[in-house]
């Protein structure tokens, strides 16, 4: 069994979701580092050793705002500085048409996460044949790909919902 840390933590100022709290241009980095330390916080205390992935979830939005775009990308650095200084590993979860779209193509790399975890419910198990970026990006070893979203499924006599993705990313370090 994999363990897969996943923080949810500000979403960004023109998400139009009910985010209980939401990044501004001026809170993108502080904001960014307070939580990139409770993530730490969080992993630590249920055991996930230090070089450890936190994959921080950020929701889909108008990637075309760039005020906003601007002050995830801010955010996400942040948090992703805050991780390495404890020796954490950073990883980002989003969507192809937005949010994991923001981060693969922007055009200054500095302190953007290492491993993508990009949402494309094309129901693909690969991490490769659908990969939408530049093919020698977040390689080796650094893409994951939800490729199928609640997904009703029988286990016995119980019917679950489920999320399928395909996996060639690091994990937690537990024992």
């Amino acid at each position: 069994m994999l363990l897969i840390p996943l923080y949810v933590g500000a979403q960004p100022p023109c998400q139009s979701g009910s985010s209980p709290e939401k990044l501004t241009p001026s809170t993108a980095t502080s904001l960014g580092a307070k939580d990139g330390a409770d993530a730490v916080a969080r992993a630590a205390a249920l055991g996930m050793k230090k070089g450890s992935p936190v994959y921080l979830d950020m929701e889909p939005y108008d990637t075309t705002n760039t005020s906003c775009n601007d002050a995830v990308l801010k955010y996400v650095r942040s948090f992703g500085k805050t991780l390495h200084a404890k020796t954490y590993r950073t990883g980002y979860y989003g969507f192809t048409s937005s949010s994991a779209k923001a981060v693969a193509t922007a055009k200054d790399r500095t302190d953007l996460p290492g491993n993508l975890w990009y949402a494309l419910w094309d129901k693909k198990n690969t991490t490769t044949s659908d990969w939408p970026w530049g093919k020698t990006q977040y390689t080796p070893h650094s893409r994951a790909h939800q490729y199928m979203v609640n997904s009703k499924e029988k286990r016995g006599s119980y019917t679950i919902t489920v999320d399928r993705d395909a996996w060639d990313a690091p994990v937690a370090i537990t024992g």
